[in-house]
């Protein structure tokens, strides 16, 4: 008996060590995989020399801060434990497209991951086993499980919500910089002091907006070709319209067109794009509301007109049945 209760109090532990085991077996095959990616790396020191002029406009704060992350991640990575991603590239676009451009961003992305991937579990299990009844070791294996592949995807939702959100304001009010900026070639000003211009104008109302022109601005003062710098920045953004926008520029720029009467076309189509889109919110409100209004006012509305006639039948017909 001393040994059965002795095996039920060991066997959390037990369950502990073997979910800490996978988890480090699992990484173990990620680093021996992301061996080449880190290879691959080290040849894109231009690729993150280029990222590094595009950040030039960032503040002391956020400098400070991405120096900080650089030193957390050395200090890891020194330790034996890899942060490299096996799918390096494509990781770095979503984060991108995300507001993070710092080269270090997929490490510390990783870095995060590792960590809630961790921590989730080890704190529900703590608190499992401080409970009076602690639940079973199988449903605390499978509770904790499940927990750590959500600790594993939390990261990677809210990059893609926060990417999405950034692209919705950078859609609405690229509209705007267009107007400005067929304003500001029409005046006499050239394709890149019209970005400029636009840029700083658009600081406040619209600074996603700002910030991508300013990049462009950036670029094409460094010394990149207008087409570079023009497909950088539809990279950079991933959306439809400023793909097509730099496409145009691109197109207009090779074959000699007048860049006024292209940014006035694509103002319009924009425009228009833009009403099409408000119009469609609007149409879909009405299903929107649709939902809860059969599901709470609906049955609350079917109550009272059916409650006069329940009175009415237990008073009169029920007496007259049960006689």
């Amino acid at each position: 008996m001393l040994d059965l209760a002795l095996i039920s109090q060991l066997r959390p532990v037990l369950l502990i060590l073997l979910f800490v085991a996978i988890v480090a077996i699992v990484y173990g095959v990620s680093e021996a995989m992301a061996r080449t990616s880190r290879v691959r790396s080290r040849l894109d020191v231009v690729s993150e020399a280029g990222s590094a002029v595009q950040g030039g406009g960032q503040s002391l704060r956020n400098e400070r801060n991405n120096s900080e992350w650089k030193k957390l991640v050395d200090r890891i990575e020194k330790l034996g434990i890899s942060l490299a991603d096996t799918q390096n590239d494509s990781l770095r676009k979503r984060l991108i497209a995300a507001g993070y451009s710092s080269p270090e961003a997929p490490k510390v992305f990783t870095f995060i991951r590792m960590v809630l991937t961790l921590a989730l579990p080890a704190v529900l299990v703590l608190m499992s086993l401080n409970k009076p009844e602690p639940p079973s070791p199988v449903k605390l294996y499978f509770v904790a499980t499940a927990v750590a592949v959500l600790g594993l995807y939390l990261p990677n939702l809210f990059i893609s919500a926060k990417a999405a959100r950034r692209q919705e304001a950078i859609v609405h009010g690229f509209p705007d910089a267009l107007d400005l900026m067929l304003v500001c070639v029409e005046a006499g000003l050239g394709l890149e002091a019209a970005m400029d211009r636009v840029g700083r104008e658009l600081a406040i109302s619209h600074p996603l907006v700002s910030q991508t022109l300013g990049k462009v601005v950036l670029e094409l003062r460094a010394g990149r070709s207008r087409a570079d710098a023009l497909r950088r920045m539809a990279d950079d953004v991933d959306v439809d319209e400023i793909r097509s926008f730099a496409t145009l520029l691109i197109q207009s720029d090779q074959l000699g067109s007048s860049v006024g009467q292209t940014l006035r076309v694509y103002a319009a189509e924009m425009r228009e794009k833009r009403r099409m889109r408000a119009e469609e919110k609007a149409h879909r409100l009405p299903v929107l509301l649709s939902v809860p209004l059969v599901a709470c006012m609906l049955p609350v509305m079917i109550g009272v007109l059916m409650l006069p006639a329940v009175i009415r039948v237990v008073r009169d017909i029920l007496p007259v049945m049960t006689r």
